[in-house]
Order: C-alpha cells, then structure tokens, then sequence
C-alpha cells in the first residue's frame, strides 16, 4: 500500500522526537507489507475522524490515516490524548 501525508501532518512529524520519528518509519514500513499486522492495531476511529483508520505508533503515539483506495493518506499524528482532545 502507498502512503501520503498533509502538510498538517508532516508539521506535526517535524516535531516529534527522533526516537517516534524513527518508529513511525518502521511502522510505515510494516504498513506497506500488510496493513493489518497485528503490531499495528489498525482500527476505525469516531468523531472527529469519522471515515478515517488508526495505527499505533508507540504505546500512545497514534498515526490518523484516511484511506483512499491503494493510497492511504495520513492525515494527524500524536499522542491519543491530543488527537481526541
């Protein structure tokens, strides 16, 4: 599966810490192999991102994808609390 992002998104990225940025990375990779690995947790998500999907990142870090045919568009990335806040 292909992979984009909104520029809303890679804002957030840039100011992740090294050590997220880097499991996003290797989530991403995962992702693109079999997207609903079990590591992942892939899942729907509610209001306010009816329509679009999660994946864990870290333990809290969570990445907000909508998915678009073979592209998956990752939209937020943050902890649970600051994407449902």
């Amino acid at each position: 599966m292909q992979y984009s992002s909104s520029k809303k998104f890679d804002k957030r990225f840039a100011k992740l810490t090294q050590k997220i940025r880097e499991q996003f990375i290797e989530r991403v990779k995962i992702f693109q192999q079999n997207p609903f690995d079990p590591k992942l947790n892939n899942h729907s998500v509610h209001y306010p991102y009816d329509g679009c999907r999660s994946i864990n990142i870290t333990g809290d870090v969570r990445a907000i994808y909508e998915p678009k045919g073979y592209l998956a568009f990752f939209i937020r990335i943050g902890s649970h609390s600051e994407l449902y806040k």
